[in-house]
């Protein structure tokens, strides 16, 4: 999904190394307190990245309330939860990525709609200044384009299958772009 991990742990460095080893993550910092994940975060966002931090503890409230986006673990302790941005149901961190999924998808819907009404508004000012486009005829154009970018954000409401096939079809794009296979 293009995101790079680095895992912040309290932990000692043999575990988190254990941990960081099997589940493939490259960096890691072990043996950390509340504060020193804080300024984790706050180095890397200075370094011009969008942090999101994903935590349960107590020790993860600080780091949670820096990060760009705070995302709590829903089993996580009460301080965790009133610090994150966003509450994940469950103890899943699966729920991560597929939320990371919609708010991709949500983003890209949003993005359609506004190029395309500015677009479309751009294009009826135009042809109205000129006095080639009717009062009658603009207006129809205006509420046609509206209706088709709502259904446009239709495409959001909830299905379980959408959501997942908008999640399956961006992680195929984001490994195609990995790997340097670009479909046509």
């Amino acid at each position: 999904m293009g995101i790079r991990v680095v895992m912040l742990t309290g932990d000692n460095f043999k575990t988190a190394a254990a941990v960081s080893r099997t589940l493939g993550i490259e960096r890691f910092i072990a043996e950390v307190i509340p504060q020193q994940k804080e300024a984790a975060i706050v180095t890397m966002q200075e370094e011009g990245r969008v942090v999101a931090m994903v935590g349960d503890g107590i020790n993860d409230a600080p780091a949670l309330a820096e990060a760009s986006v705070g995302v709590a673990m829903g089993s996580g302790t009460d301080v965790a939860r009133e610090s994150a941005d966003v509450l994940l149901l469950g103890n899943d961190l699966e729920k991560f990525a597929e939320a990371l999924a919609i708010a991709r998808w949500t983003r890209k819907i949003i993005l359609q709609n506004f190029i395309g009404t500015i677009a479309v508004d751009t294009v009826g000012i135009a042809l109205a200044a000129m006095g080639l486009l009717s009062p009658p005829f603009a207006a129809f154009i205006h509420v046609a384009s509206e209706l088709t970018f709502i259904m446009n954000s239709a495409r959001l409401l909830p299905r379980r299958e959408g959501v997942r096939r908008a999640a399956e079809s961006h992680r195929e794009y984001d490994t195609r772009k990995l790997s340097g296979v670009h479909a046509g």
